[in-house]
């Protein structure tokens, strides 16, 4: 089935560069990047070449480490393998799974220099020593970094696609979806959550309804991300491993903060930083670090040390931490798809928030202030996000998950006392429809997507 994706809307205007530079697609595995770069090459050019260093012949890697010093007969040779005639500046050239053969990423600064065709690169793992070793980063290249589907395309690809329009008209406008639209809004946020956003589990979700091909499509994705750490995490693949099977226990806490000392008593930050990079770098996981004084710079005073460990697709989440029959059970979805689960909603809650939050560009930031001896100062803010303009006060919105319908905001206003010269809008993320009270700005969760 044909997947509409956004990304496409911004390849299309790296296109409008006209090979000025090549265009890096990064994401995590099975996220899609060979399906839309592949469509867009169809769609708009008059002819491509598909190079998979996955499956790449020694004759091929062969082409870019000699020829690359006579660009002609380079092109010839890829010509003539692949049976494609190519056109000048109507021929799109994919490198896909860059990653593998770093030297083809290399070349790139010469491929555009030339100006004939056009380069899109996809990849994973971009940044980890073994992708970048001995290789000069091309400054002619752009990137642009793929995930999930996000809520919007879940409901293109389920055929759900005049719902939105009613979601973003109650959001510009400010005012509540109505009982019925909300009803309906949340349901299918609920197949989200379930489903995720990994193309195969929308796909087996879209042909079968079924929630149990759902989860072997999901699972098979989960496989394939832990025969990458022992594959690629060289020297601190048993570390990696351990972080990724230790996400959901750690998300089950209280405040969801990673404890290193579940790994091993004593544990330090550093001794793990690469294993925690490596993940993030392969987009498996969100981080989200703490920002210990929430003012203009939320990354100025992140406290590295502390924090949280998100899945980067919130399906992978519940595929990975409701298994212990090495499968979902069919009464766990229907309890989430109802509403009626209410142990561990909060982590998943929270995770779509950060899932959805890294989607539409925002880096993650918390606030967390413990204390022993003052009970009123502790306080746990679940996100922090910073408007697109600083300006000298109000610039930090603090934003709350819930997933039940009764709790409380001792956290928040305890915040907003404390913080009020530079607090903005504070958000709280709910199950219930639009609503405005003592300035909180109360959001359904299906309407992070516009934060």
């Amino acid at each position: 089935m044909y997947m509409k994706r956004k990304i496409y809307d911004k390849i299309l205007a790296w296109k409008k560069g006209n090979g000025k530079s090549a265009l890096l697609v990064q994401g995590a595995k099975r996220v899609g990047k060979s399906y839309i770069v592949e469509e867009f090459a169809k769609n708009e050019y008059k002819s491509y070449i598909l190079i998979d260093f996955n499956k790449a012949s020694k004759e091929i890697k062969d082409i870019f480490l000699y020829d690359i010093d006579n660009l002609s007969k380079l092109f010839l040779k890829l010509s003539a393998y692949y049976n494609v005639k190519l056109y000048e500046r109507d021929t799109l050239i994919i490198l896909d799974e860059v990653q593998l053969f770093p030297r083809a990423r290399s070349a790139i600064k010469y491929l555009v220099e030339d100006g004939r065709y056009d380069y899109i690169e996809t990849g994973s793992l971009i940044s980890i020593r073994e992708s970048v070793k001995n290789i000069l980063i091309p400054s002619e290249e752009d990137s642009v970094n793929m995930y999930p589907l996000d809520f919007e395309e879940f409901l293109w690809a389920t055929g759900n696609e005049s719902v939105m329009e009613f979601i973003r008209d109650s959001y510009e406008n400010r005012r509540p979806l109505g009982q019925a639209l909300h009803r309906k809004a949340m349901d299918l946020f609920r197949q989200y959550l379930i489903v995720g956003g990994m193309p195969q589990a929308v796909v087996a979700f879209v042909e079968t309804q079924d929630f149990n091909a759902v989860d072997k499509a999901k699972r098979l994705i989960l496989k394939l991300y832990r025969e990458d750490i022992r594959k690629h995490a060289k020297g601190y693949e048993m570390k990696v491993e351990a972080i990724f099977d230790e996400l959901p226990s750690q998300l089950k806490n209280t405040n969801r903060h990673f404890k290193l000392s579940s790994l091993k008593q004593g544990a330090r930050f550093d001794e793990y930083k690469d294993a925690m990079f490596w993940l993030s770098d392969a987009m498996i996981v969100n981080n989200c670090f703490n920002s210990t004084e929430p003012n203009i710079g939320l990354n100025l005073n992140r406290d590295r040390a502390l924090l949280k460990c998100y899945m980067g697709d919130t399906g992978l989440l519940i595929s990975h931490a409701f298994d212990e029959n090495g499968i979902v059970s069919e009464e766990i979805y229907k309890k989430i798809l109802l509403g009626k689960l209410e142990v561990n909603m909060g982590m998943v809650m929270e995770n779509i928030v950060a899932q959805m939050l890294v989607a539409n560009g925002k880096r993650l930031f918390f606030y967390s202030h413990s204390s022993q001896t003052d009970k009123s100062s502790r306080m746990e803010i679940d996100f922090l996000i910073s408007k697109n303009k600083i300006s000298n006060r109000h610039n930090i919105s603090p934003i709350e998950v819930k997933s039940s319908k009764n709790y409380k905001l001792t956290s928040l206003q305890k915040y907003m006392d404390k913080y009020y010269e530079q607090a903005n809008t504070p958000y709280v993320l709910h199950t219930g429809d639009y609503k405005e009270q003592n300035g909180i700005i109360y959001l359904p969760l299906y309407m992070t997507m516009f934060l």
